[in-house]
């Protein structure tokens, strides 16, 4: 089976330039992220600080700013790896990145919105190291602090940048539809014994891809950027790294460790869940997908045993080289994109060192 890739191609532009100039020495992307969260954290803050009182303490909870007793915390609240490209796209415009926070903070405020429901979909009961707001609140709790935030996130565009409000908002309520769409596929999977490869990458692109790709188009956008083409690029360049972004996220739900991924070892194949090497393995003509086949759609819980068999078996069809190389492969192409946008020297410096982070965390 030969690597899928999603329905466009690499940029014109990108194919008849070579790569950015040389972005110079490597960013630390701690830093990066450390100086996006505390740029933005005021913003969310405030965002949730605006929600009616009960779901304000349960947002909170979940960012991990107070406990649920409501006394005051230190979890994370997450890398802010969306955050920290928002920024980068508007630097990489060649504007101020403070004018792209109400965009970041928008980005954080869905997303996270998208967590809280994610994990009730899927029953996970750990987020973060912490008991997931399902889990610790129940359901109802998480779907209207889940929706309150989808909320939050439009709400917070509604700020000073008025030439950018109407635009943006469409970008982010686009993306929201798109995520929708793409958690309701993978919900309908669970019950389905033939989910073919592109329909998991049409899933994986709207689950993932559209969110980081509005985060990138919205951050050139508040950069300066008004050239149509120079935004879709960007979009395309987020959208394609989404895509690198998912396949490590389910590398790392079968062959991760907790402290890594904040959830059980195998959690994915506990639950069986399609991930993409789990499809992948899936419909291979090998005798170990058929044996995978038997265990993922047998009656009743698998027994720990049969879970590790359940990993051996999708390595054993090549799965785990697939999804490297699936994530190698839309990571270059989110690499021609960005570079069919032409950004700043000092944008692409920030970007290339995200670019890393998010494509090389297997290791």
């Amino acid at each position: 089976m030969t690597l899928t890739q999603p329905a466009d191609t690499a940029p014109v532009a990108a194919q008849q330039t070579s790569a950015p100039s040389n972005p110079g020495p490597p960013r630390d992307t701690d830093v990066l992220l450390r100086r996006a969260r505390r740029l933005v954290a005021p913003t969310l803050h405030a965002a949730v600080e605006a929600l009616p009182e009960q779901t304000r303490a349960l947002a909170s909870y979940h960012f991990g700013w107070t406990d649920l007793s409501g006394h005051p915390d230190s979890a994370s609240w997450g890398k802010g790896v969306r955050t920290a490209f928002t920024l980068a796209c508007a630097r990489a415009a060649g504007g101020d990145e403070l004018s792209a926070v109400p965009a970041a903070a928008a980005v954080e405020l869905v997303h996270n919105a998208s967590l809280i429901h994610d994990d009730l979909l899927d029953t996970d009961t750990m987020r973060r190291h912490r008991p997931a707001v399902w889990a610790a609140c129940g359901t109802a709790a998480a779907v209207l602090v889940g929706d309150a935030l989808f909320h939050a996130g439009v709400r917070v565009l509604q700020g000073e940048l008025a030439e950018h409000t109407t635009a943006a908002t469409v970008v982010l309520l686009d993306a929201v539809l798109e995520l929708i769409e793409g958690e309701k596929a993978d919900t309908a999977f669970e019950a389905r014994h033939d989910v073919t490869l592109d329909e998991c990458l049409t899933m994986v692109e709207a689950k993932t891809g559209a969110l980081l790709g509005a985060a990138c188009a919205l951050g050139a956008r508040y950069g300066g950027t008004t050239d149509p083409d120079h935004l879709k690029a960007m979009a395309r360049f987020g959208r394609h790294l989404g895509l690198a972004y998912q396949a490590i996220d389910d590398y790392m739900g079968i062959w991760g460790v907790t402290a890594g991924t904040g959830k059980p070892v195998l959690a994915d194949l506990v639950r069986r869940k399609k991930s993409l090497p789990v499809v992948y393995a899936l419909n291979t003509a090998t005798p170990a997908a058929a044996e995978l086949t038997q265990l993922y759609f047998g009656n009743g819980d698998l027994a720990p045993s049969d879970v590790h068999r359940a990993a051996e078996l999708v390595e054993q069809t090549g799965a785990r080289d697939w999804v490297r190389e699936f994530s190698r492969g839309h990571t270059a192409t989110a690499r021609e994109y960005l570079a069919a946008a032409r950004p700043t020297a000092d944008g692409l410096a920030d970007l290339c060192a995200l670019v890393r982070l998010v494509s090389e965390r297997e290791a």
